[in-house]
């Protein structure tokens, strides 16, 4: 049952501009319940890997049924999946290290807090305790993106990702989510934390906000679809879709880095990556099989290398330096042109 559309058609406000209004409005809603939850049983990575993946790429779940739906193409549902990704890996982590720094481990300096204030010891190798674990599961999270992204280039080597291909993506992203709910689990045992009550009432909050959003980006993919001519039509879905959906991961990775919570700006854009690279791809290719293109190719590698970039400097220097947040910028642009103007 429909109730988005008619509440705006009788208010004479059904138009594309009402409905990225209310995307967004539904987003932010979602992302400052989610933020509560920290205080309900959830803190640190285990928010960016948990839950942020689920709701910041819902809109890429419901892009895939929507197309299956509909008989889509399949070209649109994997430009939608890179565009997210490589936006995610790229841009939105190199914009905010590029304006304030993403520093996982600060230093003893950063630590030690304000004047007066005592400053957090030390773990072997310099940060606290808590910075070297923060690392550790940012580590584990990029290395799931290597993998991940390495197996969608397997298995589509030669030439597509069939039904074969998409149970063994979705095994893997199942596999990897059980490994953090337990991991989740086993630290809140460790540290005597519970879901309390507000937990699951901001959860309720979250499944409304998940059907609006539903509604949303039904009427907006059924919009584009009309429109034959220029840029703002169906011959670009994939990519109007694609900067559509990763707008919430934008208003995350500003959010968070005005924050100068770097662990949760880098869980949340790396972790949201696996919601399409699996998931996406392995649902969509369980139904109908998934073409890959050179394009794709090269977007694949450019996930591949931004990963291990990501990786090299949180092993050497704690963090993403400026000059290096830069770069990822001007790789997103190559990305852009080489997808669209080549």
């Amino acid at each position: 049952m429909n109730l988005l559309p008619p509440l705006l058609d009788s208010l004479a406000l059904s138009d594309p501009l009402t409905y990225l209004v209310v995307f967004l409005g539904v987003s932010l809603l979602m992302l400052w319940r989610l933020e509560s939850m920290l205080s309900s049983g959830l803190e640190g990575t285990a928010l960016g890997t948990l839950l942020l993946p689920y709701c910041s790429g819902l809109g890429n779940l419901i892009f895939v049924g929507l197309m299956l739906s509909r008989r889509g193409s399949p070209a649109e549902v994997l430009t939608n999946c890179l565009v997210n990704n490589v936006t995610n890996m790229t841009l939105l982590l190199g914009l905010p290290a590029l304006i304030w720094g993403l520093q996982v481990m600060p230093g003893a300096v950063a630590a030690g807090g304000g004047k007066g204030k005592k400053p957090a010891k030390p773990a072997k190798g310099g940060g606290s305790t808590e910075q070297q674990i923060n690392r550790l599961s940012l580590l584990l999270t990029l290395s799931a993106v290597l993998f991940f992204t390495g197996a969608v280039w397997l298995l589509g080597r030669d030439g597509k990702l069939n039904q074969t291909d998409g149970i063994v993506l979705i095994g893997l992203f199942l596999f990897w989510q059980c490994v953090q709910v337990f991991d989740v689990l086993k630290n809140n045992v460790r540290h005597r934390v519970s879901f309390g009550w507000k937990f699951y009432v901001d959860a309720l909050v979250v499944l409304a906000c998940a059907y609006l959003m539903y509604e949303t980006i039904d009427w907006i993919v059924t919009w584009l679809s009309a429109q034959k001519h220029g840029f703002i039509s169906r011959d670009n879905l994939g990519w109007l879709t694609g900067w559509l959906m990763v707008l919430p991961n934008a208003v995350l990775a500003l959010y968070w880095g005005w924050r100068r919570r770097a662990d949760v700006v880098y869980s949340s854009q790396v972790g949201d990556g696996h919601i399409c690279i699996p998931l996406c791809l392995g649902l969509f290719a369980l139904v109908k099989p998934l073409p890959l293109s050179a394009f794709s190719n090269q977007a694949l590698f450019l996930l591949l290398g931004s990963a291990g970039l990501h990786g090299a400097f949180l092993l050497t220097s704690g963090g993403l330096p400026r000059w290096a947040g830069a770069a990822l910028c001007l790789a997103y642009g190559w990305f852009v042109y080489a997808g669209l103007l080549s």
